[in-house]
């Protein structure tokens, strides 16, 4: 759907913004503001029955639930007064993740706000959703890009915030660009969400097919027994069941030099960040360059054919991840967060790696973490060596693996089809945003139609609207 222009503009005096409609104001947001946006709390003095503070993970979907905010001393938040917020206060996110905005509801009237957020007072001339909608927009993403150069963790500092140069229709216009938002984003939101969803029951699927495979073959009339393993169920008869220590014949572990924070260059040595086997994927991409004064240990080169495990990770869900490397580029090693495995002569690499990477073993990986005794987030040798797997005859191990990998190839393409057309989606909901609060299109006569073409949300909007 194509949207008309506005009958005049004239030249914003802003050089990423260029023109806008020549009724509207272009001035700098501290203008627009009753007083100075403040940050807030710096150091909270957490009190369980004391006043909810607001922070940044709390504005990662959507409006918070007031139960589920962190609460700190009433002494603290008598001191910071003029950081709790009211109903039609903004609240901005301006540490880090720069530009999440949320109007405060009635829900939330009271609470505080903490070191990374900030509150903003609008006139009675400024819509605070409209000013939710400017923050959302590239106009604001450049901006911050361009003040919060050169820091290792950007902070959006006040007097950068109110010298912000943002366009300002008048406040009737600013509520029908802001109402035809509020319900076309919404719209999109639904899409994405749907993709969303159809990614996780792919996921599902790639898992239930690679878990069958692996524990109960691909004959669906062969004799079956029982495995003897809660997890495992009943087995094919002609396969056997056994613990890891009889199928792997050696563990190796790497080394974990202090590296530079980033990838390794073409001819430069690089260290495997345990994240370089997310997924049971095999990414060389991951490393850590080696400083040069420190020489490479090179009997822990990772070669093609290898078989690499993460053994530790700071998220339980990725310890165990394995994958055979199918392809890498040279002076990579291993680090001391991932095992590599060498297989006996019975085991086929890639029905190792499938079996491995199944909802059976998966249990087991998960029922050692929770153990206890050092072990959370940190897979011991011992631990692995006692897991049980299913192992088949060598050549049904080939038939199995290559059923494994023409079925999971057709579940990826829709899955990576499912994430570009997220990508899509999220880049047009950008551009539909940028557009309407910099007044390249015109949308007032949109805004207040219930019936407005829901083509709307799946049009391509130009990326340089």
């Amino acid at each position: 759907m194509s949207f008309p222009r506005y009958p005049e503009y004239k030249d914003s005096g802003v050089a990423w913004l260029g023109e806008v409609p020549s009724h509207w104001t272009i001035c700098g947001t501290g203008h627009r503001l009753q007083s100075p946006p403040c940050y807030g709390v710096l150091v909270p003095d957490f009190d369980p029955d004391g006043v909810p503070m607001l922070k940044i993970m709390d504005l990662a979907n959507g409006t918070p639930d007031r139960s589920a905010l962190a609460t700190i001393s009433e002494r603290l938040s008598d001191e910071f007064q003029r950081t709790i917020v009211r109903r039609g206060d903004v609240v901005l996110s301006v540490v880090g993740t720069i530009g999440t905005a949320l109007v405060i509801p009635e829900a939330l009237d009271g609470i505080n706000l903490s070191r990374a957020l900030a509150r903003l007072l609008p006139n009675v001339d400024l819509l605070p959703q409209w000013l939710v909608w400017v923050f959302s927009s590239d106009n604001f993403t450049r901006f911050v890009d361009l003040v919060c150069v050169g820091s290792a963790q950007r902070v959006l500092n006040m007097d950068d915030l109110r010298s912000f140069r943002a366009p300002f229709p008048p406040i009737e216009e600013q509520t029908a660009i802001a109402t035809f938002l509020d319900r076309e984003t919404a719209k999109i939101d639904a899409l994405v969400a749907e993709q969303e969803k159809l990614i996780a029951l792919l996921q599902e699927k790639r898992q239930a097919v690679i878990s069958h495979a692996v524990t109960k073959g691909l004959d669906p009339n062969v004799p079956m027994k029982d495995s003897g393993v809660e997890w495992l169920g009943e087995v094919p008869g002609h396969w056997e069941v056994c613990a890891l220590r009889r199928v792997i014949a050696a563990i190796e572990q790497g080394w974990s030099p202090e590296c530079y924070a980033r990838e390794a260059e073409e001819q430069e040595w690089g260290v495997l960040k345990a994240g370089c086997l997310n997924g049971g994927n095999f990414r060389p991409s991951e490393n850590k360059a080696l400083p040069p004064e420190l020489p490479p240990e090179e009997a822990y080169e990772v070669r093609v054919g290898d078989v690499l495990m993460s053994r530790a990770s700071g998220s339980p869900e990725l310890v165990g991840s394995t994958a055979l490397v199918k392809a890498t580029r040279e002076r990579l090693m291993l680090s001391d967060k991932i095992f590599r495995l060498k297989l006996k002569e019975f085991v086929n690499a890639a029905f190792f790696v499938a079996a491995l990477n199944s909802r059976p073993l998966r249990i087991q990986i998960e029922n050692a973490l929770s153990g206890g005794n050092g072990m959370a987030n940190n897979l011991p040798q011992s631990s692995l060596l006692t897991f049980a797997m299913a192992v088949p005859p060598l050549a049904e191990q080939a038939t199995i693996t290559v059923f494994l990998e023409q079925e999971t190839a057709k579940l990826d393409t829709l899955t990576a089809e499912a994430r570009s057309a997220i990508t899509l989606l999220q880049e047009r909901r950008t551009a539909l945003i940028s557009a309407a609060v910099t007044g390249q299109i015109d949308v007032r006569g949109l805004a207040g139609s219930a019936n407005a073409p829901d083509s709307v949300a799946a049009s391509a909007y130009p990326a340089s609207a």
